[in-house]
């Protein structure tokens, strides 16, 4: 079982795909956080990213494993990032869990709600942290503005719209266009829309999606437009078929909020409105810049192996900025948004 946390928690990387290379390079970033270990279906693959990415304080460097299976069976081990393809993931967590490892594992945390239920069904049966790698909910500029929005100083948000999306050229056995693997442009990419509404305007009271699919029927572009409490609305797309302008917007009563990037804020900007002379005509004043308590460490994703490391300090099992409810809410969302718009899972 994994030992008890110290100031230096030590993690294991769980394949070594992109999002993991940039996981890793995060990582170096963080205090008190190390890279372990990494296990891969290759050892030369493993090898070549511990080599890459352990830290240069590092002693002895980064264990590198052929198999997942060793991986999770180092005692040096405290944590486990799992970077695989959706469809894997429970598979993976299982066997993290057994080995007493605790785990954040990639968003989504599962193809669909049941699979999730049930990795937060063995979490607990073997008492480790389980938290989805939903890094935006622990991004410095998300929560910052979420709390000041939620307090009333920017008036009462009425309309949000965000959008996320890029070309994907990739062949078809890759994870981004393989319907065995997961592959959805709602799982990939409209998360992060869904997310940000959620967390600026609550739980949706009801989510409509239209979208365009695959010849091998997965979604490549989605649209959702979204009612939230007290009549809010929200417009949300994301696509694997064009570059959207990665931008979020939120419409209140007192002005408007604007992020050139919310993916990757580096601020959000509110903008005031308020009349001028003549009929139907509004000024905007002087704009407020929103930015984080805290820096952000690296691409964001520092910020969320900071939480995960403060969680296990403190001996939490699951995190308060993504708490298993938040992320199964989520799930039953794209679960309903997949179904209206005909996308399927085998199995």
């Amino acid at each position: 079982m994994a030992a008890d946390i110290g100031s230096d928690v030590g993690w294991g990387i769980l394949a070594t795909g992109k999002i993991a290379q940039t996981f890793a390079g995060d990582l170096a970033l963080v205090p008190g956080a190390r890279l372990a270990a990494v296990g891969s279906r290759r050892l030369d693959s493993a090898h070549a990213f511990a080599e890459q990415y352990a830290g240069p304080n590092e002693q002895s460097g980064a264990a590198a494993y052929g198999s997942y299976e060793e991986l999770v069976a180092d005692p040096s081990v405290d944590v486990i990032y799992i970077a695989t393809p959706h469809a894997l993931h429970l598979d993976n967590a299982r066997l993290c869990f057994e080995a007493g490892k605790h785990v954040l594992c990639e968003k989504p945390l599962t193809l669909d709600t049941v699979e999730a239920e049930e990795m937060v069904r063995l979490a607990e049966e073997h008492d480790r942290f389980l938290m989805e790698a939903m890094w935006t909910a622990c991004h410095p500029v998300i929560r910052e503005l979420r709390a000041r929005l939620t307090a009333g100083e920017f008036g009462r948000p009425r309309h949000v719209h965000a959008e996320l999306g890029f070309r994907v050229d990739a062949g078809p056995d890759d994870r981004m266009l393989d319907p065995a693997l997961g592959a959805s442009a709602l799982l990939d990419m409209g998360i992060y829309p869904l997310i940000f509404a959620h967390l600026m305007l609550g739980t949706a009271e009801q989510l409509t999606a239209t979208a365009d699919l695959s010849d091998r029927g997965i979604d490549l572009d989605v649209a959702v437009a979204g009612r939230y409490p007290g009549g809010a609305l929200a417009t949300l797309t994301a696509s694997m078929t064009s570059y959207s302008s990665r931008t979020a917007a939120i419409a209140t009563d007192l002005g408007r909020i604007h992020l050139d990037d919310f993916h990757h804020p580096s601020k959000a900007v509110f903008t005031p409105y308020g009349e001028g002379p003549g009929s139907w005509v509004v000024e905007p004043g002087e704009p407020v810049e929103v930015l984080g308590e805290e820096p952000v460490i690296g691409r964001g994703y520092g910020n969320e192996i900071a939480e995960v490391g403060r969680c296990l300090r403190a001996g939490l099992r699951e995190s308060p900025l993504v708490p298993h409810e938040q992320t199964l809410t989520l799930l039953r969302q794209m679960d309903d948004l997949r179904a209206q718009v005909g996308v399927t899972f085998a199995g």
